[in-house]
């Protein structure tokens, strides 16, 4: 089955087919960097790691471009009330977003390009765009004129007509049209600006991507992707921008993700409900974040609630569980994979294509994970006695965890010291402590070992109470946090 892509410029699902097989040029809108970037921000990061890593695996050779928006009115606004300058505040939270991004685990971008290093892209491609009657200088300022292309909306669907009957009065006299966009911004008094033919000035929003990406790519690509916030109007006018410079198609794939809900209600500065990156991952693992974003597909709303943080930090018990249980009968000369189960895993493994081949169907491929655990639990159980075909077993289904979790650059932590690091999150969250917990279950081992059965049952009963789950093995008991 070959990889099909829902194209938000189509509104259909198109078999891919690079430009140049078996190359595949991907670009990404990265952040304006003026703050540390919220949860919402890594979704698409999150999305398009998987995108590239899953067309690796198709044989794909991917480059892959996220850039960073390093000069725009909000930099400049939050550098003025900061006291700092526009470039010193940019590179702070570059570095804070590497930082993040480094975090979650995720395979670094082939390029990460600055605008402020493409400046004299993007003054070239201004004036060419000048040059080819879809711009026009007025008082230092240079703006694209709309009515000079006409295929603008093709991708969002809005069309010039629409718009301009929905358009307020505009008072801006340089403009010819209210909807025409600014390519060129003259320096206001005081601003941060770069010299150009039309005067000191700045860049706009959009024209900065058209650059970048003729810098890295050229004049066509196989795929652009972002957030659906984007279409319009950012990723209208990169069209009109490249298009409008070289007459030839931009890009063949357009994909955009999906927005994050924060407990049913956008996250916005308004409510107050907006949480970084930064102080998730004080609270929370990074997996706990990839899991959520990943194990809902791309083009859906994703709910980022207490109740689907819990939800991730089940799944990931689950999974995790089940590895610290394979890898505790890893010992000793280690035997081949058990056939049996390795066919199950082959089967799981062939809907895990199929469902990723399916417009990247992340949802159906968790579900292929789950069952490959479930068949693995069914039948290897703890305090069970090492053989062979236990052995065989755990071959099997660690290995089909680790190829399944590259794909989605997760399960790689030591599964035992992950889940310990899971209990601790939660023990922290129920403000219980983790020796007052051994306490009670050394208490409780005591009492069994004294055949006091009675006493053993009411600390159980207060183990549960705390919501703690223990298990009796030949071995002694073991304890964790109930999921």
């Amino acid at each position: 089955m070959s990889l099909k892509i829902y194209n938000s410029q189509s509104k259909y699902l198109e078999e891919f087919v690079p430009l140049d097989p078996p190359h595949v040029k991907m670009y990404v809108c990265g952040p304006t960097v003026y703050n540390y970037l919220h949860v919402g921000n890594f979704r698409g990061v999150v999305v398009f790691n998987l995108v590239r890593n899953w067309l690796e695996h198709l044989g794909y050779k991917v480059s892959y471009a996220l850039n960073f928006t390093d000069v725009d009115d909000k930099i400049i606004n939050r550098a003025h009330e900061l006291h700092t300058t526009p470039g010193e505040l940019s590179e702070k939270y570059i570095a804070e977003y590497k930082k993040d991004f480094s975090s979650l685990g995720l395979r670094p971008h082939d390029f990460n390009p600055k605008v402020t290093e493409s400046m004299s892209e993007i003054t070239d491609m201004v004036s060419l765009l000048i040059k080819n009657g879809k711009a026009y200088e007025t008082h230092g300022d240079v703006m694209y004129s709309i009515e000079s292309f006409k295929d603008y909306g093709k991708l969002s669907g809005r069309h010039t007509d629409e718009l301009q009957a929905g358009a307020r009065v505009d008072v801006d006299e340089k403009k010819r049209s209210p909807l025409d966009f600014a390519l060129w911004k003259a320096a206001k008094p005081g601003e941060i600006s770069w010299p150009s033919p039309w005067g000191p000035g700045r860049p706009g929003w959009h024209i900065e991507c058209s650059a970048m990406i003729q810098k890295i790519f050229g004049e066509q690509i196989d795929i652009h992707g972002g957030g659906m916030d984007l279409i319009f109007p950012h990723h209208e006018n990169e069209i009109a921008q490249s298009e409008g410079c070289t007459g030839k198609h931009f890009v063949k794939y357009w994909m955009h993700n999906n927005m994050l809900n924060f407990g049913g209600q956008k996250m916005s500065k308004s409510l107050g409900n907006i949480v970084t990156m930064r102080e998730f991952l004080e609270k929370n693992s990074a997996e706990v974040y990839k899991w959520m974003i990943l194990s809902v597909h791309y083009r859906t709303m994703s709910d980022f609630s207490d109740a689907a943080i819990d939800r991730a930090v089940s799944g990931l018990a689950r999974v995790y569980s089940a590895m610290a249980l394979a890898e505790s009968y890893m010992t000793g000369e280690v035997k081949m994979a058990d056939q049996t189960f390795e066919k199950i895993t082959v089967d799981a493994w062939t809907k895990i294509e199929s469902a990723l081949n399916d417009d990247f169907g992340t949802p159906e491929a968790f579900a292929s994970l789950f069952e490959v655990v479930r068949q693995f639990n069914s039948q290897v159980r703890r305090g069970m006695k090492t053989n062979p075909a236990i052995q065989g077993k755990s071959v099997a289904f660690l290995n089909f965890v680790r190829r399944f979790g590259a794909l989605m650059s997760m399960f790689q932590e030591p599964p035992h010291d992950f889940l310990i690091q899971l209990d601790n999150l939660l023990l922290q969250k129920m403000s219980v402590e983790r020796s007052a917990v051994d306490a009670i279950v050394a208490e409780r081992t005591l009492a069994r070992a004294n055949k006091d059965f009675a006493k053993s049952d009411e600390l159980r009963a207060k183990l549960n109470g705390m919501g703690i789950a223990v298990s009796d093995l030949a071995d002694g008991s073991f304890w964790e946090v109930a999921k």
